[in-house]
């Protein structure tokens, strides 16, 4: 038997679920299309050349890949100015140069979309971890998001008065969480919002968001993963930040040392990577989004509980299924590996992941480790049972993936 044969009911599922998002995927191409031509205008604009994929070492000075990719990616963004680069450890890392770089003892960051992710937690001393923000003098509030998921303007202006904070902090992506994540538009308006009240930074975990709609959000700073979206499958590492020039300069100092900044680190043969990840990250991403959209109706189908549902609109590529049980958790994890390209034939088990407070399960067959836009999922083993399934290079081997997942789970 096929490794593909699958159960009539999965089958009649599939069918079904087809018919009903047809339409999705039309306006899925449309704004792949939309963010492609964006994507290429830049590289014309910024001239890219072969030159800029040659290989620095030692210090990297006058490396004119690097500089360029900077000056690529802010346009890309919308922004002032950015850096992108391989040597952010992931998007956590990433974040926190960014956080540091800005606050100062005294200071106050305020999370506006309630406790972020957990990886973030003992970056913030809200968890142990040595170095933190909380050691270094910077407080921490919040204020969570109304129950549908908007913004509490009422109590945001409440505690921008109460704090006076130095950033205002958005979590763009869901995290482990079932709430529904943020649109560019909703993010635009809380930084108006924010800037007619306070001269706070608005800064944006824009992880798993980019090119999912047609605009990214305005923001003072943004920060992402070249693991996820916006390294377009190709990146092997690395993060960006984009936004403001005095920012981005603030984050620069942090993410080397006060006085060098981002005159100094070699490329050691990346940038190609870098240049190519950028250039395929609308495709790639458009693909990840068909993936969620086809796994969200199917199993509806099947009768689970899906967010978003297959005809939400959508502001990042995460798909979560609440499965209700470890035994279907576990599961789902296993068989999305079995049909993965890469580690096929090993069986994820429930490990303590550092940054999370209880076991985690993860299926990432990738070609990169831990890289979150090709298929991969991930939950935290505690209620409601709901795995978190994200990426996918291309849907037709996503799709394979996805119901040899939802033939296992039918299975218990």
């Amino acid at each position: 038997m096929s490794l593909f044969d699958f159960s009539q009911k999965i089958l009649a599922a599939e069918a079904h679920a087809n018919l009903r998002i047809a339409g999705r995927f039309d306006e899925t191409d449309h704004v792949t299309e939309q963010n492609q031509h964006k994507v290429l205008a830049a590289f014309i604009e910024n001239r890219v050349e072969t030159r800029h994929f040659a290989e620095t070492t030692g210090y990297g000075y006058g490396d004119t890949g690097r500089e360029t990719l900077d000056s690529l990616c802010a346009q890309i963004f919308g922004a002032e100015d950015a850096l992108i680069r391989h040597s952010f450890a992931c998007g956590t890392a990433t974040i926190a140069a960014g956080l540091f770089g800005i606050l100062r003892p005294g200071d106050t960051l305020l999370s506006v979309s309630g406790q972020p992710y957990d990886t973030l937690l003992p970056v913030l001393g809200l968890r142990e971890g040595a170095g933190s923000l909380k050691e270094s003098g910077v407080g921490y509030t919040q204020v969570d998001l109304l129950p549908d998921g908007s913004f509490d303007y009422t109590a945001i202006a409440e505690t921008i008065d109460k704090h006076s904070p130095k950033i205002v902090y958005v979590q763009r992506s869901r995290g482990y969480t079932l709430r529904r994540s943020i649109s560019a538009a909703e993010i635009t308006k809380l930084a108006s919002f924010v800037h007619a009240n306070s001269s706070a930074v608005l800064f944006v975990d824009n992880c798993y968001g980019e090119f999912v709609e047609p605009d990214e959000p305005c923001a003072d700073l943004l920060a992402g993963s070249l693991i996820k979206n916006a390294g377009g499958g190709v990146a092997k590492c690395g993060g960006y930040l984009a936004g403001k020039h005095a920012l981005i300069e603030l984050a620069a100092q942090r993410m080397t040392c006060p006085g060098l900044g981002r005159e100094v680190g070699a490329s050691l043969g990346n940038n190609r990577a870098l240049f190519m990840g950028l250039f395929h990250a609308p495709h790639v991403t458009g693909e990840a989004l068909k993936s969620a959209v086809f796994a969200a109706a199917l199993f509806e189908e099947l009768g689970y509980e899906v967010s978003p549902t297959s005809q939400e609109l959508r502001h990042d590529i995460v798909q979560s299924i609440k499965l209700g049980t470890p035994e279907k958790l576990i599961a789902f994890c296993r068989a999305l590996q079995s049909a993965s390209p890469v580690d096929s034939q090993f069986a994820p088990e429930p490990w303590d992941m550092p940054g999370y407070d209880c076991k985690v399960i993860m299926a990432a067959g990738t070609f990169t480790g831990g890289s979150s836009i090709e298929l991969s999922a991930d939950a935290p083993l505690r209620e409601p049972y709901a795995v978190w399934l994200q990426g996918g290079l291309n849907f037709h081997s996503a799709k394979a993936a996805i119901m040899t997942a939802a033939q296992a789970v039918h299975a218990i």
